[in-house]
Parts: C-alpha cells; structure tokens; sequence
C-alpha cells in the first residue's frame, strides 16, 4: 500500500505508472461479521453500540470484473445506513448479500461471511475492468452508491427503477470504508478539485439523495419561493437540503434540536429556525397516540415564521415520530418527500388531512445516474458545500458510527483510509479560498 500511496502523493505518477503499481493481496477494511448478527439480541435500538460489531480486517483484493474498477479509497465517510448495518436493523445485510450472490457469476464474489461496509469515496483508480473506456489508472474520483445492472427495461428512464438496484456498500460488498474498493465503473464521477479527500468524499450520499428528493422532477421538483420544511436541517440529508432550498431561491424552514444546530443553519443563511425541543413539541402522547394539538400548534409556529403561509414541500427522513406533523402543516396541493424512516418505519397520518386537500406523499430513494452526477457538478462549481464537521481514522469508525447512531454530530463525519492526515488532495487552491468559509461552516461550531 505504500506504493500506492507514494504515487498518489506524488502527483506526477502517469497511468502507466499506477497501472504498473502491483496490487497487494490484502487490504484493511472495516466489516461486520455474519456470525454476530444475534449479537445484539434483546437491547432496544438505541443500546446497541456499533463500537462493538464493526471491526477493522485484513481482506483479499476481490477479482475484478467487466465494467467495474479497483479504487485506492484515500477517505470515506459515515452515513446512516453504516449505522443501520452496524446494528443490524432493520434486518441484517447478509440477506442483500445473499440474494446478490445469486445473480451471475460475477456477483457470487459479494455473499462472504463478512461485508465491507461504506457508500462513499474519494480516491485514485488502481486498475479498471474489461470494457471501460472513461476512467483510467491514475484518475482522481468520487464514487456514488448507485448499482444496478440495467438488464431490465424498467430502469432505463429512471436508473433507481432497475430491478436489480442496489446501494453500493450496503447492499452489495467491498465499500468504501476501507483502503481499497469495487466498483461499478459508471459509479465514478470526477472529484472536485478545490477540495480535500475527506471533503470530497463527504457529500456523496446524502447531496444525491437531497437532489433527488427535493430539486429532481423525481422528487418534489422545487421552485422559486417555496417554503420548504426540512426536518434535521444541520444533519447529514438536511444541511444539503438547506443549501438546495437556499440555492434554489426557496424559503427553507429548518428544524433542529438544539441551539448550535440552529445556529449552523442561520450560518448557511437560513432566516427560520425551529428549535423543536426549546419549543417542547410532543407529536406522540404515548407509543400509540399522536397528538393532533401539537401539529396545529407546530403549524401556528410555522405561519408565524413565513407570514402567514403554509408549507409546500416537506422534506422528510425521522419517520413514525414526524410524519403525521409534516402531513397536516403541508399546504393544500403541496408535497411531502420521504426518503428514511430513522425513528421507525410505520408511519401514522390522518388521511383527511391529505386526500381532501389534495397533498402529494413521494417516496425518494438515493438518485439516479444523472442526478447523482448534477449533484457532484454542483459541489465541483462550488454552488452546493461539504458539511464536514470531524474526521476519524479507519481506526475510529465505529465511534464515528457511535456518534452518528447518537446523533452527536453535525453534517457529515468524514473517516480517513489511506490519506495519511487531513487537508491532503488539493488540486485548485485558488477557487478552495473563495469557498473557504463555506467549506469550513461545520468545522468551526
């Protein structure tokens, strides 16, 4: 791994030079294992601590196939669905690994006794497959999650709709979370220049699930002056929502939890923050019983902040706990977006509140090519910033999923693999120093 390292480092490798680089035989990675899938047997969500089920592995380099590439993975970063793994909810992911391992073939590689976790990436390709034309050894990218097969009809209009649709790292192997990665080739996207491994590496996810949800025509296709609710706005999905609402010329509504988080967002340039336990909001009067006063009483708060008016996109991820809320405070006609559940999965609403007033409920789920890759082109031309707010090493991964679990952080939570410290990667300083600021907003809380 050295060489790898030193030639990346050096800046003046060529693709000869990285395609001449031998490949190790193994790597480190960090993976859970599928004889601890019971590990946490009887403990509530919350008790289960990812610090325990993820461990960092010495691994094969896996064989490389058509169409797909070898990265050098310099940093990655955590998303929820690291957590979700971690913990094995809502079920264990050696199901997914399973059923891939059924495809072909080629796709058998993936169902192992253990999965190399992580759905993000910024590095340097080491090697690419029979039948890739656009990406070279040498080259610096990102990688988005998005894998799919595409032998289908039913994909070809929307990628997401393939049925064979996976999110790399989660519902596939060999992610990010390590020093080495495979990857579909057509997951590759350029990395953006002005910004560090771990900067680059942070947005990935969640900026293409936020494009989608709330800008693509895919999603709720948002417009000029909409007032947009975005719950979690300082989090991972909601501080890029924000920057879309804001870039979009919308009115973002933010909701938050805390005093500092609502000052992260007014830093982006929000104007209405909702600080929902300094408001004491109770949506739930017990396990089964919503509260149909606190939604009106949310709702008086929001009319208070947009002069009058109601919401027209919500943009929502809590799930079970928000849900009925975000459907009564949308306007008549207006659209909620839900991509995530993290506060359970079984929603409860009053229909009345949405079928006689004509709202719209859409399901968004990660982005297709496209999407994914005007979401990357907006973080390249410094339209739309990384939230990056800590890093870990490789070392420290499952306390920075401890963290995210805990909801302990702000933004992202970048992790370093093969980059030997923080800050390397910069390939245009002049446009990083008009954006600084920006790029350091959630490192200066």
């Amino acid at each position: 791994m050295k060489d790898i390292l030193d030639a990346i480092q050096s800046q003046a490798a060529t693709a000869d030079d990285f395609a001449a680089l031998p490949l190790p035989d193994s790597y480190r990675a960090i993976t859970v294992h599928k004889d601890e899938t019971e590990m946490f047997a009887g403990l509530t969500t919350r008790e289960k601590d990812p610090r325990k089920s993820l461990h960092l592995d010495q691994v094969p380099v896996p064989e490389l196939g058509p169409g797909e590439a070898l990265v050098a993975v310099m940093a990655s970063s955590v998303n929820y669905n690291s957590v979700w793994t971690s913990i094995f909810e809502p079920l264990s992911t050696f199901g997914f690994l399973e059923r891939y391992g059924r495809v072909s073939e080629l796709t058998k590689r993936h169902d192992l006794p253990y999965h190399i976790i992580g759905s993000d990436l910024a590095g340097v390709v080491l090697r690419t497959g029979p039948g890739v034309n656009s990406w070279k050894p040498g080259d610096e990218v990102v990688a988005h999650c998005l894998s799919v097969e595409l032998e289908s009809s039913d994909g070809h209009n929307d990628t997401m709709l393939d049925p064979e649709q996976r999110i790399w790292g989660f519902e596939t192997n060999f992610g990010g979370l390590a020093e080495i990665a495979l990857v579909k080739s057509n997951q590759l996207m350029p990395k953006p220049a002005h910004l560090s491994w771990e900067e680059a590496a942070s947005p990935g996810l969640v900026n293409s699930t936020a494009y989608r949800q709330l800008v693509s025509r895919n999603g709720a296709g948002m417009k000029q002056g909409d007032n947009v609710l975005i719950w979690g706005a300082s989090g991972g999905l909601g501080s890029y929502a924000t920057q879309f609402a804001l870039a979009g010329g919308a009115n973002p509504i933010c909701v938050v939890s805390s005093p500092e988080k609502a000052e992260i967002c007014r830093k982006m340039g929000a104007e209405s923050v909702i600080d929902r336990n300094a408001e004491g909001y109770k949506f739930w009067k017990d396990e089964q019983t919503q509260d149909p006063r606190e939604w009106k009483r949310f709702g008086s708060k929001i009319r208070e902040l947009t002069g009058g008016e109601d919401i027209d996109i919500v943009f929502e991820h809590p799930g079970r706990e928000t849900f009925g809320a975000s459907v009564f405070v949308t306007r008549k006609g207006g659209t909620i977006t839900t991509c995530a559940s993290t506060s359970g999965y079984m929603h409860e609403y009053d229909n009345r509140y949405l079928w006689m007033s004509l709202k719209r409920i859409i399901g968004s789920h990660f982005a297709n090519y496209r999407e994914a890759w005007e979401a990357n082109r907006l973080i390249a031309k410094g339209k739309i910033h990384p939230t990056l707010s800590k890093v870990y090493s490789l070392e420290e991964t499952g306390q920075a999923a401890h963290d995210v679990h805990r909801n302990a952080h702000q933004g992202k939570v970048g992790v370093l693999c093969l980059a030997p410290e923080e800050g390397l990667g910069v390939r245009d300083p002049e446009m990083r120093a008009k954006h600084i600021d920006a790029i350091n907003r959630f490192r200066n809380v």
